[in-house]
């Protein structure tokens, strides 16, 4: 008999209490997603990061003290392995950028449909790269991907064939599929990816892709 899926572990950080109330109550009712802490600003959210180790961290951007962004600096320097999904009622370009620069894995605004965020959770969670398409362009017209132009042709086909499956948004385990190769092989071919081409994380990558035509 197959064991029962694990929860999604969810913390929450955002300054407003009432926000981080009515998260709670929402995603509290979703059978698998389990909310194991909240966090009031940035520099507590990186601390419960650390001591609950969620899968998915809910963060807003404009905190007080330790801001979104910053917090964001701070796990990916520890290397929490937590997927962080933005939620904020910001839009400016200056706000967007910089989140996504930092390891945001997906960007969601607060007026987001419940279930269209629950849903957001298990796709980063699932390891896919989450954005609104005015999100994506506005990456794509702050030069994202600046200096990775011509480093392209460092990769090989294989590689090639990796980050166009990242374009498209496929997990880890959904490319060792796709390629039958090993997810072990996958994730060694995404790090190749990103060194080779000077990328910090799966976003840049998807992004890079889109712009120079290397898609499926």
């Amino acid at each position: 008999m197959a064991e029962p899926r694990r929860s999604i572990r969810v913390l929450l950080v955002d300054d407003h209490q009432v926000v981080r109330r009515g998260l709670r109550t929402f995603l509290e009712v979703q059978d698998d997603i389990e909310v194991v802490g909240e966090a009031a600003d940035g520099a507590e959210g990186v601390e419960c990061a650390e001591e609950l180790r969620p899968d998915v961290v809910l963060m807003d951007v404009k905190m007080p003290g330790t801001d979104g962004i910053e917090a964001l600096r701070q796990l990916r320097a520890r290397e929490n392995p937590a997927r962080v999904l933005i939620v904020t009622s910001f839009t400016e370009q200056r706000t967007v950028v910089p989140a996504l620069r930092a390891g945001a894995a997906g960007y969601v605004y607060k007026d987001v449909d419940p279930e269209a965020l629950a849903g957001a959770i298990r796709s980063v969670h699932a390891g896919h790269v989450l954005l609104q398409p005015e999100v994506a362009g506005a990456l794509l017209s702050q030069e994202v991907a600046g200096g990775a132009q011509g480093r392209g042709n460092a990769l090989t086909e294989r590689e090639r064939e990796v980050l166009a499956l990242i374009a498209d948004g496929r997990s880890n385990r959904e490319i060792a599929r796709a390629l039958v190769l090993s997810e072990k092989t996958v994730k060694t071919h995404v790090s190749n990816i990103l060194m080779k081409l000077d990328l910090a994380d799966r976003t840049q990558a998807a992004l890079w892709a889109v712009r120079h035509g290397v898609t499926g």
